[in-house]
């Protein structure tokens, strides 16, 4: 699955994203895109072949690049903890600049049938997760990690709690007294990243008696 797309591809992948985020992938026609487009059909499918595989190129438009920052921050001279909190940082910022993607990942690739017709994009997360364990390695040899550590649980957690904040957005405002759309959104970047990172230090670091 190659990475760099043209500026017509990158139209309708951009279009393609609006679309199944708003309507879902199964709401979503060909047609639809290629209206809002001003592509023919002819043309998106010449690109993208099928519908799923047009999922699939997106998923990679938006996601191919956090390989290569991951990479990095396994190369930078930070403590493993350090490590953690810049990557959860990472994956909040991302989010939040890409809403529609993570939407959309998160409703049509919990489908067992979306997920067999995207199983280059599993070895995508996979390659991200093999990152992961290699931070947790990395403080579990310096000693100042457990053991004990279930690292493909990490990533659900940290995105978990994040996503549950977003999707109960009003609850949130209302209870967290965040009366403007600014007020959340930097809410959920600073108190809400810190929260995250707090949990996860607890489950990584030995209890100190």
């Amino acid at each position: 699955m190659k990475s760099n797309f043209n500026d017509k591809q990158i139209q309708i992948l951009e279009v393609a994203e609006t679309l199944f985020a708003e309507k879902g992938f199964d709401g979503t026609s060909i047609r639809d895109i290629s209206k809002i487009a001003k592509i023919n059909i002819a043309m998106i499918s010449y690109y993208f072949g099928s519908k799923e595989r047009l999922l699939e190129s997106l998923l990679f438009y938006r996601t191919s690049d956090l390989k290569n920052q991951l990479d990095h921050l396994i190369q930078e001279e930070l403590e493993p903890i350090d490590k953690i909190n810049k990557l959860i940082e990472l994956y909040i910022n991302r989010i939040n600049k890409n809403k529609g993607i993570y939407r959309i990942l998160h409703f049509e690739f919990n489908s067992e049938k979306r997920a067999k017709s995207l199983a280059a994009f599993s070895e995508l997360k996979k390659g991200n997760l093999k990152t992961l364990e290699t931070i947790i390695e990395e403080g579990q040899k310096k000693g100042v990690f457990r053991k004990d550590i279930i690292v493909p649980l990490l990533t659900p957690t940290i995105l978990g709690t994040f996503f549950h904040f977003q999707m109960n957005k009003p609850f949130f405002e209302e209870v967290l007294g965040l009366n403007t759309k600014e007020a959340f959104e930097n809410y959920s970047t600073t108190e809400l990243k810190n929260h995250i990172q707090q949990t996860i230090k607890a489950l990584l670091i030995h209890e100190e008696n």
